[in-house]
């Protein structure tokens, strides 16, 4: 038996009442737009004539004729003098309009919720900002709160985004310390959560705290508008830079503030130390370094120290000289670095003798870059080898003539594992992930300028360039496209960046590049120079 179809009412009745629901909302919006002039004079003719009436019930009745000859000939002079109707007409419009005009009240001071967390505020900085031989303390118990706080900005949630304070002079706003323990209490009793900016005033005896917006997390990997030389390590603060990069954030165009990293001869922080949590981003700032690194025509070696396959995506890149994964391949990758290192020294350091340029080869930006070698270095000494972090000590030190950058990236936990050239020699330093004011200013030398947070997103962090500001830090999206688990959008942008495959036999895992064959490693010229030939990648 046939199904007969529905009727057309029921099929298609849904759709075209949500249209007419939709037409007649924008036809309401639009009436009331045009007609809001003839609203406004409609009520203020209904608050005359409501005035009129309540004037006309209390005149008492002996006064009422009197009253109601005196209008009456006012009437009349209105209508002989010329024009006077029509006057009398727009006099009655306009009075009608003013007193029909929105008469909301403006806001003009807190409400008495925000009047009590002000309060509230003030009550727990008195013990702070103030000392007994004060004869006039601008913080007592008790006190007016006005005084010191000259202006105050409130969310919709009732919690303050924005405090001027004004502190007495005595107080010791130049120990760190003291400022500590004021951005800890304005933490704790203004809400929790957000992150706060403290900017000290100590030559006026003023504090503004101010609620930071998050810095965008949408900004996945791309072809950045640098020149050779410079490095986006991610996104900060408008305020922090002085500069914009555009970008695209999902498909909408933005300019955003970046923190740019140079490296070369003439960086004053050659090389990069990273530092994080499980977690935190430091794998996804490798690949986002490295995708940079081969744009420019740079070289890249990886010793991925975890051993979690995060850069197989790299591995037999044009570009990628070797990914290694075990202590045995990591050692040879690193001794190799270091004879190249040197190599380059000394072409660099014959041509100019000479009077000649440097050699090209010299001069193409070689990348190091090491996730978790502490791992590494723990399971070879235990098999009985050599530390391979030994061999970083040639790249660290004079890797800046040489175009060497390395890149190291480390746990918290094994921090304590990295040799003293590590730590000497890695001006630019990465905190990345959760941590503790104590732990960030370990490892940067300076505390952040904010509050951190407990939860962050991955990528989020702080960094700082040498002895320069500390600036915070949104890595761009650069997860491993292999990883099905993550955003596609972004893996799809990671795997349009990826050079392409390398041309003949790859060198891979195990095979560093002093240890394969001479047509494909090492030869010595007539000087006994050591160099690459031409044909080698």
């Amino acid at each position: 038996m046939a199904r007969r179809p529905l009727p057309r009412i029921l099929s298609s009745g849904t759709a075209s009442l949500s249209r007419g629901r939709d037409l007649a909302r924008t036809a309401a919006d639009t009436a009331t737009d045009v007609l809001h002039p003839l609203l406004t004079i409609g009520r203020g003719l209904r608050i005359l004539a409501s005035a009129g009436r309540r004037r006309w019930s209390e005149t008492p009745k002996d006064k009422r004729g009197p009253a109601l000859f005196l209008g009456a000939a006012c009437v009349l002079v209105v209508a002989l003098v010329p024009y006077g109707p029509l006057l009398a007409l727009i006099t009655l419009m306009a009075a009608a309009a003013w007193q029909g005009r929105d008469r909301t009240p403006a806001k003009t001071g807190p409400s008495d919720a925000e009047t009590e967390r002000l309060g509230s505020l003030y009550e727990a900085l008195v013990p702070y900002f103030s000392i007994p031989e004060d004869p006039t303390p601008l913080f007592a118990h008790g006190g007016d709160w006005d005084k010191a706080f000259s202006g105050y900005e409130f969310d919709e949630a009732g919690r303050v985004t924005r405090l001027h304070i004004r502190y007495p002079a005595y107080f010791t706003d130049g120990e760190a310390a003291s400022r500590a323990r004021i951005e800890a209490l304005l933490h704790a009793k203004s809400g929790r959560g957000r992150e706060y900016l403290f900017d000290w005033d100590e030559e006026g005896n003023q504090l503004d705290l101010s609620v930071l917006a998050a810095l965008p997390t949408g900004i996945a990997a791309q072809p950045f508008v640098t020149s050779p030389g410079e490095t986006v390590l991610g996104f900060t603060d408008a305020g922090g830079v002085q500069r914009t990069l555009p970008v695209l954030e999902g498909d909408e165009p933005r300019d955003v503030p970046p923190v740019i990293w140079r490296t070369g001869p003439r960086s004053t922080e050659p090389h990069l130390l990273a530092v994080g949590q499980p977690g935190a981003g430091t794998s996804t700032l490798l690949r986002s370094l490295a995708l940079q690194a081969l744009r420019h025509g740079g070289d890249v070696l990886i010793v991925d120290g975890g051993g979690s396959g995060d850069y197989a995506c790299l591995s037999g890149r044009a570009g990628v000289l070797a990914v290694e994964c075990g202590p045995t391949g990591a050692q040879a990758t690193l001794e190799w670095a270091a004879q190249e290192t040197e190599r380059r020294l000394i072409a660099t350091h014959r041509a100019r003798e000479s009077g000649r340029p440097a050699p090209e080869d010299t001069r193409r930006p070689l990348w190091i870059l090491l996730d978790q070698p502490s791992v590494l270095a723990h399971l070879s000494v235990a098999e009985g080898g050599p530390d391979p972090l030994a061999q970083l000590q040639v790249p660290l030190r004079h890797g800046r003539p040489a175009h060497v950058t390395v890149v190291v990236a480390e746990h918290f936990d094994h921090l304590e594992l990295l040799n003293d050239a590590v730590w000497q020699h890695t001006r630019a330093r990465i905190v990345l992930g959760p941590a503790g004011i104590q732990q960030i200013a370990d490892v940067l030398g300076l505390p952040p300028h904010t509050t951190p947070t407990a939860q962050v997103p991955p990528g989020r962090g702080y960094a700082r360039l040498g002895t320069g500001p500390v600036h915070r830090l949104q890595v761009p999206a650069t997860p491993d496209p292999y990883d099905e688990a993550t955003n596609a959008v972004h893996r799809q942008a990671v795997l349009e960046l990826l050079p392409g495959r390398q041309q003949g036999p790859g060198r891979g895992p195990g095979k560093p590049l002093h240890a394969l064959p001479p047509a494909q490693g090492w030869a010595v010229n007539g000087s006994g120079v050591p160099e690459v030939p031409a044909e080698a990648p």
